[in-house]
């Protein structure tokens, strides 16, 4: 078989590149080592799928780590606010939540999925579901992609040829779902620089947690990440414990900084503030009164703390922070305010959500996704040195760069 363009890896940034490429009127073959596309997306937003983010490119930027500016070519390929228009065209009706993320109205990943699967079909891609590649070479002008293909208990091997190939395979994170940094090793073989990759948006472990703390979900916190004695970021919102640790949006957002510090050998903390809307003075006011009130005074005040405690946590959050301070009635009040987690460990690729690191920026044209190294070769999506906070800014990311790549591709072919 030979086709015009060969995306390998079916999730959201190959299937956008498969979909964009077809419309463009390229023969277009997807291949994925799973029986069917999409098996991450489905994880996404915890099953719901953030898609995207409707911030507007000033807002959208800061979320992204390492040169938000090579992205910018793809974000007005397809932007956030085409991207919505695509996936309600193709019949998913969507709805905008907080902190501007944008969510299927049914909140079914599947949702997404489905509609993304019948647009393929739809535009005539071969879809090649379970083929494994293990090794695509320069063949001529254009490219021969060896592969194993699965069916049922048997296994072949077999190869195509093609003209361009967009490289969409995906980073390290949920391997259990294929990405097992496949597109790394074709990167390579053509020369490519792979950054060092490491995990991001992922839980933070403190020293002796304490597992009673899973499932407590903190609202309206605040948060400061130090690396030895230095405050390197700060993040408010919302925070939860789970069997891993710390997560949530501030959990995640602080993640990448903290992964990386503990990664250089740096010994790193957190603080976390329950009561950032009030200042400490005032804070420590409100403790003395209600103190007062409940008659608690240096005293009784053992016996008195878990009533104390309550009129400002809540109650399954009493006893974990009683036990892992040393509180009294001077401290209380500074405590709550600055509960100190050491950070000694991190999930890893297992949960994480998305991988920081990848091929090299430097290796890629920004305008069209092209290597630098080999014509006809693109990459895009998570296989790339750039990732994003949650909250949809990844997806946005994978959405674009599979069309630009596309289009990148397309353009190379002479038929646009």
């Amino acid at each position: 078989m030979v086709v015009d363009v060969l995306v390998i890896g079916a999730g959201a940034a190959g299937c956008l590149a498969a979909i964009k490429a077809a419309e463009a009127g390229a023969r277009v073959a997807l291949v994925e080592k799973n029986d069917r596309i999409g098996r991450k997306l489905m994880l996404t937003g915890k099953g719901r799928c953030n898609l995207t983010n409707a911030k507007r490119w000033a807002q959208f930027s800061t979320h992204l780590h390492n040169k938000p500016s090579f992205f910018k070519p793809a974000f007005y390929e397809l932007s956030n606010e085409a991207t919505i228009a695509m996936f309600e065209k193709l019949g998913v009706k969507l709805v905008l939540t907080r902190d501007d993320r944008v969510f299927p109205e049914s909140m079914r990943a599947s949702d997404v999925v489905d509609a993304l699967d019948c647009r393929l079909r739809q535009l005539g891609v071969q879809m090649m579901m379970g083929c494994d590649v293990n090794n695509v070479a320069a063949e001529g002008d254009g490219f021969k992609i060896s592969y194993v293909a699965k069916s049922g208990t048997r296994f072949s091997s077999a190869s195509v040829l093609s003209r361009t190939v967009i490289v969409a395979t995906g980073g390290l994170s949920y391997p259990a779902t294929g990405s097992t940094g496949d597109g790394y090793e074709i990167a390579k073989s053509f020369g490519h620089t792979i950054q060092r990759t490491f995990p991001s948006l992922t839980a933070l472990t403190p020293a002796g947690y304490d597992i009673r703390l899973k499932d407590i979900t903190l609202i309206n916190i605040s948060a400061s990440l130090y690396v030895g004695r230095d405050m390197v970021a700060f993040e408010f919102g919302d925070l939860q414990f789970t069997d891993g640790g710390i997560e949530g949006p501030v959990g995640f957002k602080l993640s990448r900084r903290a992964v990386w510090a503990m990664i250089n050998g740096d010994k790193v903390s957190l603080l976390i503030d329950l009561k950032p809307a009030v200042p400490l003075d005032l804070f420590k006011e409100r403790v003395a009164r209600e103190a007062a009130a409940l008659g608690v005074s240096k005293y009784n005040f053992e016996s008195k703390k878990a009533d104390l405690l309550r009129k400002f946590m809540p109650q399954q959050l009493v006893e974990p922070f009683a036990d892992s301070n040393s509180l009294n009635l001077v401290n209380l009040a500074a405590t709550i305010k600055e509960w100190k987690f050491n950070i000694v460990d991190y999930v890893g690729y297992r949960r994480a959500v998305v991988t920081a690191g990848g091929v090299s920026l430097d290796e890629v044209v920004a305008r069209t996704m092209a290597s630098r190294n080999r014509p006809g070769l693109f990459f895009a999506g998570e296989v790339l040195d750039i990732d994003g906070d949650t909250g949809g800014y990844n997806l946005q990311f994978a959405f674009s760069t599979g069309a630009l790549a596309a289009r990148g591709a397309v353009q190379f072919l002479g038929l646009s």
